[in-house]
């Protein structure tokens, strides 16, 4: 794991323990320091993202240095240890910006956990920072695991980048969107981008697994576990062992197969149909759905603890209509293999679709345009759209517009305003801003319009 973890304690077998406990856990990048003395001029020359501190140790305590380091470094989380529970010290110390405590004797489990957490915690905080306005120019720092996501939009780009934070920890992932929009796009490249790469990347259509063989589809059964079992078969959670188990469709799942995907992810292990030992679930789940989850939670059509559990790291995918400039992109990318363009006139007919099916209209659109223009210009009339796409406000070229084209201000208006309220996705503040009105005047103009 690339988190860098700072130990300090001035028991030497306690520190060669920890140490030991974190790299087998899979974090390499662990300095261990026996004199308290010595951390504050590490600290200038390097930054760690966790620090573990014993409390109670000679020269400096672990308070002192808590301190300093938060001083110094104050995106590094600390975790304070102490070999006997003392309340005054512990509130001091979690006053003073500690984000978690330990008390020795300290489980392998405990450890983890605990580290596991305050990492987790700073990488939301980064998430937080990256959803600023000064965050909109960060780019990515592995732009190959995106490459297939194609976009110019700020707030997408800046979703990616979240992803892309997300990517490095263990948590299930949650991407919702409508139909069409990119979800497993973006699930391989959360897995490209995680320390998982290197594993298998498993898809799973949810709805095409009956609900009477989930267990032995998921956990894999023994041989002779039932008539036909003969021989042993693992299930998606070994072949995505040591990678990533992609569940598309989740929010169609029944209740009963929610409670038992539910205790995987509690557990993180998992009993094969006909075996009597458990199995560790090696696994880093991303879930997608097209369905809004908590009002599933509502209807109690989905349980609440396992929504609970997946939307901790939510994605949201804006649908194609909310980020129309990267039509062009897009159309450019899925014409790769083409030698087909598209001309100015087909494109403002692409720009003005309202796209109810997302990219995955686009390609279908496009790839049948390809064909009726025989490899040549795409124009207008070899654009097969759908008429569930209402048009959108069409972009200014600069070029004449034919006497037929024009329509009353009024209509402009409404078009107008209506697609910047969707844009901003339906924020009335947000809009009014945008449009340079009051916000009294956009209530009313969309009272007028119907829209809500």
């Amino acid at each position: 794991m690339g988190a860098s973890i700072l130990v300090v304690d001035d028991e030497q077998d306690f520190l060669d323990s920890v140490v030991r406990g974190l790299r087998t856990e899979g974090y390499e990048d662990v300095t261990s320091i026996s004199r308290s003395v010595d951390v504050p001029a590490l600290i200038e020359q390097r930054a760690f993202d966790c620090a573990l501190l014993d409390i109670s140790m000679p020269e400096l305590d672990g308070v002192e240095l808590l301190k300093t380091i938060k001083e110094r470094s104050p995106q590094t989380e600390c975790i304070m240890v102490t070999a006997h529970e003392s309340i005054p010290l512990v509130i001091k110390a979690i006053r003073l910006g500690a984000y978690d405590y330990l008390v020795k004797p300290i489980t392998p489990e405990q450890l983890t956990h605990a580290v596991d957490r305050a990492l987790e915690r700073r990488r939301l905080l980064e998430t937080l920072l990256l959803r600023s306005d000064e965050a909109h120019g960060r780019a990515l720092e592995r732009p190959e695991a995106f490459e297939d996501f194609v976009t110019a939009d700020r707030r997408t780009i800046r979703l990616l980048r979240e992803a892309e934070l997300h990517a490095v920890s263990q948590i299930p992932v949650l991407i919702s969107g409508e139909t069409g929009v990119g979800k497993e796009v973006l699930a391989r490249a959360i897995h490209r981008a995680s320390r998982r790469s290197d594993g298998p990347f498993v898809p799973v259509n949810m709805l095409a697994v009956a609900p009477t063989l989930f267990e032995s589809e998921f956990f894999g059964h023994a041989r002779g576990a039932f008539t036909g079992a003969d021989r042993d078969r693992p299930g998606y959670l070994a072949r995505a062992r040591a990678g990533t188990l992609f569940l598309d469709e989740i929010g169609d799942l029944s209740l009963e197969i929610q409670g038992k995907l539910l205790r995987v992810l509690q557990e993180g292990e998992y009993v094969p149909v006909g075996k009597a030992r458990p199995e560790q679930a090696d696994v880093r789940i991303v879930a997608a759905t097209n369905q809004d989850l908590a009002r599933l939670v509502s209807l109690r059509k989905f349980r609440k603890d396992l929504f609970y559990r997946l939307q901790f790291a939510h994605l949201q995918l804006p649908p194609l209509r909310r980020r129309r400039d990267d039509i062009p992109l897009l159309a450019q990318r899925l014409l790769g293999a083409s030698a087909a363009t598209v001309s100015e006139q087909a494109e403002l007919a692409l720009f003005g679709h309202d796209w109810p099916g997302n990219v995955r209209e686009l390609k279908g659109v496009l790839e049948a345009a390809a064909n009726l223009a025989r490899g040549g210009v795409i124009e207008p009339q070899h654009l097969r759209l759908s008429g569930s796409g209402r048009s959108a406000p069409v972009r200014a070229t600069g070029k004449k517009v034919e006497l037929g084209q024009l329509e009353p201000l009024a209509e402009v208006e409404r078009r107008h305003i209506l697609a910047v309220y969707e844009e901003v996705g339906r924020n009335k503040s947000q809009a009014a801003r945008v449009l340079e009105i009051g916000l009294q005047t956009l209530h009313r103009k969309l009272k007028a319009y119907g829209a809500k």
